[in-house]
């Protein structure tokens, strides 16, 4: 079938061309006019909080369970001085003009709670419904930015997540511009350079705008386009580049370029619709947690990895087609202006103007290669060496003849690396870890000197007596919970019916923690609360209590992430168990494949720890330590599992097919190995640095997906392949390919790799998956 599509593709070229630019203009203007409706507010499952929300929304209304912010402002000389409050009263009225906006004035507390206790820091409250999202969000944002007023010393801040300014990341060219570099190096083309990189860029921009529309119709968070473009843009490149070294394969031995095409796509296009199923099940996979957040995220980036590899199926045999044998040929002018190109996406991604001017040196270049001689002729091609005289051949062969230090030494490595995981909390990073430049950020900084730390997470209890009469109750609760160690105040009693608040239905409490919102105090402080301290204070009442807020909400999400983690690993482990059974029709390989990509992932998961959580090299990332968000593992956990398969089957593949003809257990691994090194290490490095790049974000969780992905990837492609794989396969010898005859007629057969690039058939009905 993909042979067949891929002849058809090459023949139609010029159709598929246009077909994708109308996709990739289409979705996006579609999704420009319609706009993106982005949701970052975290689903709450059953639970104390949503409970305490639920009871928030019955009783009192617009202090109930929706969104919200603060106006933070300061003033040496007090805020509560007549210019100041002119100022700013009139910031308020203009504010609560704003649709969908609820403001409460601090000049209206009468009790002074919205006023630090030096009156120089104060702060007004801002509500949204509960219906508002990311978009809407950011937008009154602005609204509310364009207000503040220009009064000597004094400082106003916007603060809240969802008011912030959401700035699409820019580190993807930093990647593009190093991908460039590693592409020509593999290559030794600066056509077959731009064909891998094409494909990426159409697929990302589609899954891009794809994406923007499906969150009209289920919730998305604007992370999810970040995620999609740092995945897209790594597989779609990887895609490529596999199809494209098959094809330049196939050219190599003597195949016209529309059988190289055919023949390409009938072996690693194969290959690639099998990485790219595997990646977007495990990603939809998420959708069985049950949360949109969560759900919404794994859609978005199954979304994105869907479309890049279709472009990779069909776009790519089109431009081969109008490629052909020039993606065999270079000439100095189009080596020396790819060059040039990489440094001018280098200068963008990481605002170094005078770099810039290699953009119109590069136009230059290529203009004067019409009259300069010496630009038009082609560079010289080193011949490849004999497969047993390769770096990687002999390298495997000294791994092989030993393999216990070879297995001591890549285990003890990655296990060391993976030691951190023991120590990882979960949870949210609070505002303080926004960037300085921020208005968030300033605004959080704002009101932890002005009210202490903990006041920018407070904890709500909600009291229910809805058979009256529990005011007395509630004055219980509260003095139980401001004796609380860890407490640093509590606020008032407030009851929903201020015209019989003795016969309230229920009553509100605030408390704020001594501590930060991300501090691992808080977080046993609230559990303190719900088990001890209140469970005490109401004990014989018959009155509830439900702890609540924001931050006690993140910690029941937390939590209830935390027990599906593991079953959600489970079933990844197990589909990649099956998966890789059924296409080595063998019972070993697959158990040490998915023993080496844990050992691989929980390295990178310590890194991780180490880094993001502890905090170390925090000072390079401009990071402070901190709880990892417990969606990512689960993100992080699928999308290398996917790409982790692709390399094993690639390899795996190609031992396999050596033994076959072979039967020799120790050359056929050497030559595998030194057969896929060269591409698997190019489509590494692709991989590290188009992830590594996304570490020059100002944004916490971008730079941590970053580093975990380039990490997982760079060791799966060293420690996994170079070491682990062939000390194991020699070691195991022939029993690599053991399996019961039982199992094996039980199994369907799969082959993801199809005829060797020197075969001269190719059978286009021969389907991929037979029974």
């Amino acid at each position: 079938m993909l042979a067949r599509l891929g002849r058809l593709c090459f023949q139609r070229r010029r159709v598929v061309l246009v077909a994708w630019i109308v996709i990739l203009v289409a979705t996006n203007g579609i999704s420009g006019v319609v706009g993106a409706a982005y949701e970052g507010a975290f689903e709450i499952p059953a639970s104390e909080s949503r409970d305490g929300f639920d009871a928030m929304d019955e009783h009192f209304g617009a202090l109930g369970g929706g969104l919200g912010g603060s106006i933070v402002f300061s003033h040496a000389d007090g805020v509560d001085t007549p210019e100041v409050r002119a100022a700013m009263e009139a910031m308020f009225a203009e504010a609560a003009e704003i649709d969908d906006l609820t403001v409460a004035s601090p000049f209206d507390d009468a009790m002074g709670f919205h006023t630090s206790p030096d009156g120089t820091v104060a702060y007004a409250e801002l509500a949204l419904g509960d219906e508002i999202d990311q978009v809407r969000g950011m937008e009154i944002g602005q609204r509310l930015n364009v207000l503040i007023p220009e009064v000597d010393g004094l400082t106003v801040e916007i603060g809240g997540a969802l008011f912030g300014e959401f700035e699409p990341p820019e580190s993807e060219i930093i990647g593009l511009a190093f991908a460039i570099v590693v592409l020509i190096l593999s290559f030794g083309s600066v056509l077959a350079m731009g064909l891998p990189i094409g494909v990426a860029l159409f697929g990302v921009g589609t899954g891009a705008g794809l994406i923007a529309l499906l969150s009209n119709l289920t919730s998305m968070p604007d992370l999810a386009t970040v995620i999609g473009a740092m995945i897209g843009l790594g597989v779609g490149i990887d895609y490529a580049l596999f199809i494209v070294t098959r094809y330049r394969e196939g050219l190599h031995h003597g195949h016209d370029p529309e059988e190289a095409t055919v023949l390409a796509m009938d072996s690693a296009g194969r290959a690639v619709v099998f990485a790219g199923i595997t990646v977007v099940i495990s990603l939809l996979g998420m959708l069985l947690i049950g949360l949109r957040f969560v759900s919404g995220l794994g859609i978005g980036a199954a979304t994105t990895v869907a479309v890049t590899m279709v472009a990779s199926v069909t776009l790519l045999p089109a431009l081969l087609g109008f490629a052909q044998h020039r993606v065999e040929v270079t000439r100095w002018r189009g080596l020396i202006a790819a060059v040039l190109v990489a440094v001018t996406l280098l200068g963008v991604g990481i605002g170094i103007d005078p770099l810039l001017v290699a953009a119109p040196l590069a136009v230059v270049v290529l203009v004067a290669g019409f009259a300069f001689a010496p630009l038009r002729r082609e560079v010289p091609r080193r011949a490849p060496k004999p497969t047993r005289e390769t770096f990687p051949y002999r390298w495997s062969r000294l791994v092989q003849a030993h393999p216990w230090a070879g297995l001591l030494l890549g285990g003890t490595f990655l296990v060391v690396l993976a030691l951190p995981v023991f120590g990882l909390r979960l949870g949210f990073s609070d505002e303080g870890n926004f960037p300085e430049s921020t208005t968030t950020r300033r605004a959080y900084d704002l009101l932890a000197e002005g009210f202490g730390p903990g006041f920018n997470g407070p904890f709500i209890a909600i009291v229910a007596a809805p058979d009256g009469g529990g005011y007395a109750v509630a004055e219980q609760v509260a003095a139980a919970l401001d004796a609380a160690p860890g407490v640093a105040s509590v606020f008032p009693v407030f009851p929903s019916d201020l015209a019989d608040p003795a016969n309230a239905p229920a009553f509100l409490i605030r408390v704020i923690p001594d501590t930060a919102p991300q501090d691992e105090a808080t977080a046993a402080l609230l559990g303190e609360l719900r088990h001890e301290v209140v469970p005490a204070a109401i004990a014989g009442t018959g009155v509830e209590v439900h702890i609540t807020g924001a931050v006690a909400a993140n910690a029941d999400f937390t939590t209830f992430l935390s027990g599906r983690l593991f079953i959600f690993f489970g079933a990844v482990l197990a589909l990649s168990f099956l998966l890789l059974m059924a296409v080595f029709r063998s019972l070993v390989v697959p158990i040490k494949a998915v023993i080496m990509n844990l050992l691989s992932i929980g390295a990178a998961y310590g890194v991780v720890v180490a880094v993001f959580q502890w905090g170390w090299f925090g000072g390079v990332l401009n990071i402070s330590g901190a709880p990892i968000e417990p969606f990512v593992p689960m993100m992080l956990f699928a999308i290398v599992f996917g790409l982790s398969m692709d390399y094993e089957v690639f390899l795996l593949s190609r031992i396999k097919e050596e033994y076959d003809r072979t039967g020799d257990t120790v050359e056929s691994v050497a030559d595998g190995l030194a057969a896929t090194a060269r591409v698997i290490t190019a489509a590494a490095a692709i991989m590290v640095v188009v992830f590594g790049s996304f570490m020059f974000e100002d944004d916490r969780i971008i730079k941590l997906f970053g580093l975990g992905l380039s990490f997982a990837v760079l060791l799966d492609a060293t420690v996994v392949r170079m070491l682990l794989v062939p000390a194991t396969m020699e070691l195991l010898g022939e029993r690599n390919w053991w399996l019961p005859g039982w199992l094996d007629r039980l199994l369907p057969r799969i082959d993801v790799e199809g005829p060797s690039p020197g075969d001269d058939d190719v059978d286009e009905d021969e389907p991929v998956l037979v029974s």
